[in-house]
């Protein structure tokens, strides 16, 4: 398998014969407002350009989207993606949603779904603290956000944890699927008054100490106004803490085989 990093939560996947995109966020530097009640939300995003051209990032065979937040599936993914790519959802109500912006091929991912000969698995997580999910309008912003398992009988087994924090639906996927390699959104988007929003320095840690001998991944990073973890500053944590050799801090635009 071969993993590039383009921006943000965006990945381009080539698994088992298939490129998949997942949660496309393609626009031009700037074009959109910081996200209200966030972490340096006078910041206008996304923060870098793209580092590969569309045309491009947008060469696949399907779109995976965990969850329809802006950094997620932008006003700019709607329109260049092309509306008949094999498009997949985390429930129906993104996937009505997506229909309703003119995507015709638009598929619920199960539990368990086949692609093919690769098997996705979809995970849970958990979008917030506990504290942020007790209020209903914040809880109702946060929404639900999914995970994703990738499986085949000659690749190395893939977890994307998507949007979430620690929590024990992570950990249980961790232990199920003991994945050769795990994503994880690393940014530490900061929710003012609720802390994070997705996993950060300690949260790799716990990764690493769950499954010594997994590659983990770092994405989602220096690229929306409330991510406030950087990409050095977590390598640099990685090195007192004894995993630097087994986290990949990703680059824009770099790809990495496993």
């Amino acid at each position: 398998m071969k993993l590039t990093q383009i921006r943000n939560a965006t990945l381009k996947l080539d698994y088992a014969g298939k490129t998949f995109l997942i949660d496309p966020m393609l626009a031009d530097k700037g074009a959109l407002p910081g996200f209200p009640g966030t972490a340096r939300s006078h910041l206008r995003n996304p923060l870098v350009e793209l580092p590969l051209p569309v045309a491009d990032i947008i060469n696949a065979d399907a779109v995976i989207v965990t969850h329809t937040h802006e950094d997620h599936w932008d006003e700019a993914a709607r329109r260049l993606i092309a509306s008949t790519i094999p498009l997949f959802s985390q429930n129906q109500q993104d996937a009505e949603q997506i229909r309703a912006q003119g995507f015709s091929a638009v598929t619920v991912l199960d539990d368990r779904t086949e692609i093919g000969d690769i098997t996705v698995w979809k995970t849970d997580g958990q979008h917030g603290s506990n504290a942020a999910y007790a209020l209903p309008p914040l809880a109702k912003r946060l929404g639900k956000a999914c995970g994703l398992v990738f499986q085949h009988p000659e690749e190395p087994t893939l977890f994307i944890a998507g949007d979430t924090v620690w929590v024990p639906a992570v950990e249980q996927a961790l232990a199920a699927f003991k994945p050769d390699v795990v994503v994880l959104n690393a940014g530490s988007a900061q929710i003012d008054c609720f802390g994070a929003i997705i996993m950060g320095e300690e949260d790799t840690l716990r990764v690493h100490r769950l499954l010594p001998e997994s590659h983990i991944v770092a994405s989602h990073m220096e690229a929306i106004n409330h991510c406030l973890l950087g990409r050095q500053q977590l390598r640099d944590y990685a090195q007192r803490n004894g995993f630097a050799h087994r986290l990949w801090v990703a680059e824009d635009g770099e790809s990495r085989a496993f």
